[in-house]
């Protein structure tokens, strides 16, 4: 049989030199190729010489960048300009294909660091995404190239058996049986929990799917409980399902903005004389808001205790479960059905990179029943048992555990579990620094790596605090020193800050309380609380 893959490639006229050979200096930089294809597309735009001359350019610009440690914010651009200076850098050529540019490629590389959020910067403390490991941005750069939509095991086969074995790591935390659970990825812990959502619901009316809602008729309604701090995405899945607001049961949150236990029993028993049939309890580690995490243990003794699925919302504080110092506030994980973990919050991967876990694993074929002649076999063997595409609403989608797996192939759980401590610890630092200063309220005790809290000097009246503490967050933005987020608790604005940043210190906390006050002085100074 010929090996076709040592010939030359195929509809090539190539009119430059001859490729380097395989002895050929390292580093070097051989002449590019000039000509066209037969197709009449330009052989440069897919010249390996040039992509490498092309990488270096935007690695040289992503070093200086890592090696920024000043401390800067968000540099909010007016969008007519940033148009503006985007039109500048894109070729004039309308019939031709334009000859690359490597200042057009330096340009636009500069302006892509420089306006986005600088989440490697001390001053960044505003969002729960992180700064990645560089290493995990190479294999994400490898990914791009390589290009192996990772749904289906003979497409991408490392990245398929990466996930298997990411699955049986991470695992080991939760504490489900070996061979029973199943985990599938997906791009965002929305999509994860609207996933879980389905398989729940397809659990607890397996007529839905085919039948939709008009199959229910004179059965109780479907309905979810949340506590009334869930992230915003689960409701929005309500909705995608034909699970209306009203179908929506909040739980009660105690003093620690955790579910309250007791008192959800009374409120599931409300739902029950409403006529909605719950079939599902979501649970957070880690919510969006304040950091809370739900009693899990608790929770899923009433779950089983109600023959309701139980789905933890761990997209934030799941991560936990890698430190042996922290993984106590996941305790009763094992208990749940499902859970939604993102890498790309406290694993600290490219964005998206969501690993959505079941303890059953014939609940993970649930959420989606279709046949599709075109992708899914219909005689299972060793390769396609390792598909996923049943399993996830995505057909095509990226290799997105390999940035994960690489790191942990290369460092090992030590280097997440250091990192994650570190921040969860400046977080509590933060918060003690805050109890001793007067002009600061404090909300809550940090229970992971994110803090509320409120400028709240002498003086300044109940009526005017909440429009205050949102002034100051938008001045200290549009400094661009730090980036700070603002939450409602209880109704009321509130300052907050996220640690995922390695490179913050008590100091660099310090500074921005420094900030916060001189521009709520300021503001009161000047009589101008209201926006």
């Amino acid at each position: 049989m010929t090996d076709y893959r040592s010939e030359y490639p195929f509809g090539v006229r190539h009119d430059g030199p001859e490729p380097a050979s395989a002895g050929a200096e390292p580093g070097s930089s051989p002449p590019r190729a000039t000509g066209t294809l037969e197709s009449g597309l330009p052989l440069d735009a897919f010249d390996a010489r040039l992509f490498r001359e092309q990488s270096e350019t935007v690695v040289a610009k992503l070093e200086k960048h890592l090696s920024d440690v000043s401390i800067r914010g968000l540099d909010l651009t007016d969008p007519a300009a940033l148009a503006d200076a985007a039109r500048a850098l894109m070729t004039t050529e309308r019939t031709r294909i334009a000859p690359f540019d490597e200042r057009k490629l330096a340009g636009i590389v500069d302006l892509y660091i420089r306006t986005g959020i600088q989440v490697h910067s001390p001053g960044y403390m505003g969002r729960q995404f992180s700064g990645v490991v560089p290493l995990s941005g190479v294999i994400d750069f490898v990914s791009s190239v390589v290009n192996q939509p990772s749904s289906f095991y003979e497409a991408a086969q490392l990245p398929s058996v990466a996930e298997r074995i990411m699955a049986e790591e991470l695992n080991a935390f939760i504490g489900w049986e070996r061979d029973g659970f199943a985990m599938v990825t997906t791009s965002g812990g929305s999509l994860a929990n609207l996933t879980a959502l389905l398989a729940a619901r397809n659990q607890a009316f397996p007529g839905f799917w085919s039948e939709g809602g008009s199959g229910l008729a004179g059965q109780p309604r479907p309905a979810v409980a949340v506590g009334d701090d869930v992230h915003y995405s689960v409701a929005r899945a309500a909705g995608v399902m034909g699970i209306g607001d009203a179908q929506i049961v909040r739980l009660p949150l105690n003093e620690r903005h955790q579910i309250c236990v007791e008192r959800a029993r009374g409120v599931l028993d409300a739902a029950a004389r409403r006529g909605l049939k719950v079939f599902c309890l979501v649970a957070s580690s880690g919510t969006t808001a304040m950091g809370a995490f739900d009693p899990l243990d608790e929770l899923g003794d009433l779950a089983r205790e109600r023959g309701l699925w139980l789905h933890v919302d761990g997209a934030h504080g799941a991560s936990l479960l890698v430190s042996d110092e922290l993984r106590h506030k996941l305790r009763g994980i094992e208990k749940a059905d499902s859970l939604t973990w993102d890498a790309h919050k406290m694993l600290f991967t490219p964005a998206p990179c969501t690993l959505l876990f079941y303890r059953n694993k014939e609940n993970s074929l649930g959420a989606f029943r279709q046949r599709a002649s075109y992708v899914f076999d219909e005689e299972p063997d060793i390769y396609t048992a390792l598909d996923s595409g049943e399993k996830n609403f995505e057909c095509t989608k990226r290799p997105m555990i390999m940035p994960l797996w690489t790191l942990w192939a290369v460092y090992g759980r030590a280097l997440f579990a250091r990192k994650i401590e570190y921040l969860c610890r400046l977080t509590a630092d933060a918060h003690r620094i805050l109890v001793r200063e007067s002009d600061f309220e404090t909300l809550h005790c940090p229970e992971a790596n994110i803090l509320c809290f409120r400028f709240r000097p002498a003086g300044l009246g109940d009526e005017d605090v909440h429009d205050v503490q949102v002034e100051i967050r938008n001045r200290i933005k549009s400094e661009g020193n730090f980036l700070i987020s603002k939450v409602d608790v209880d109704e009321v604005a509130a300052l907050r800050v996220v640690m995922m940043n390695h490179q913050v210190t008590s100091e660099h906390f310090r500074m921005l309380l420094g900030e916060i006050r001189r521009v709520g002085r300021d503001l009161l100074r000047q009589n101008r609380p209201s926006r």
